[in-house]
């Protein structure tokens, strides 16, 4: 059974017990969190497509915080002599999907 879930403003494609990464949320390491926005659900019993969001919940534990890979920001001017690098390091939450309800 999967489901499509929107987690902090992004849609992921789940199913019970994936590890996936998403923005910060605001939960310690441990907490159980529940996501209400469930657009589609599939599994034996068939295809469920809300309108646009379905009765369903997914709940989910939160592993660990962490920093993503750095992405290098860099910026040009031809001909002007103008050059700005920057670096950004997204900040991601690590969760497991524990049921889809």
């Amino acid at each position: 059974m999967f489901a499509i879930v929107e987690i902090a403003g992004q849609q992921f494609k789940v199913e019970e017990g994936q590890e996936i990464y998403v923005h910060r949320l605001q939960a310690e390491e441990g907490d159980k969190v529940s996501f209400d926005k469930v657009y589609l659900t599939a599994g034996d019993a068939g295809v469920s497509v809300g309108s646009p969001t379905v009765g369903a919940s997914v709940s989910a534990t939160v592993l660990e915080h962490l920093r993503g890979d750095k992405v290098i920001v860099f910026r040009k001017k031809r001909r002007k002599g103008f050059k700005v690098r920057n670096g950004h390091r997204q900040a991601l939450t690590k969760i497991k999907i524990d049921g889809i309800a």
